[in-house]
């Protein structure tokens, strides 16, 4: 009965360590196609950051190009004044989808000092 046991536990063992693998696996080929997704995106990084800046009224710290459940989009930080924003830009129409005040970004000090 023991045996039994070991072997059932070596099984699903198994089992989980696969299905963790083709997890991995399918995260990994998503990320890819997400690159190679801006090769199809009408709008340039670019135009999508002069796009975010006038938007925003500032100057852009940060951009890239995201894949996601809203769509092909660039995500742009942007800096006006003593605030930061969160531009979203459509990588097929150029138009800014959202414009929201980053307040993580807020005040930050440099934690990168010596």
């Amino acid at each position: 009965m023991l045996e039994k046991r070991k072997w059932y536990f070596a099984v699903a063992a198994a089992a989980l360590i696969g299905a963790a693998g083709f997890a991995i696996a399918e995260k990994m080929d998503t990320q890819e196609n997400d690159a190679l997704a801006v090769t199809k995106a009408t709008v340039t990084l670019l135009q999508a950051v002069a796009t975010a800046e006038q938007s925003a009224n500032g100057k852009a710290a940060r951009a890239e190009f995201e894949q996601d459940k809203k769509g092909p989009h660039y995500e742009v930080e942007i800096v006006s004044g003593a605030k930061v924003y969160d531009v979203n830009v459509d990588a097929a129409s150029g138009k800014v989808l959202s414009s929201v005040e980053d307040r993580n970004d807020k005040g930050e000090k440099d934690d990168d000092k010596d």
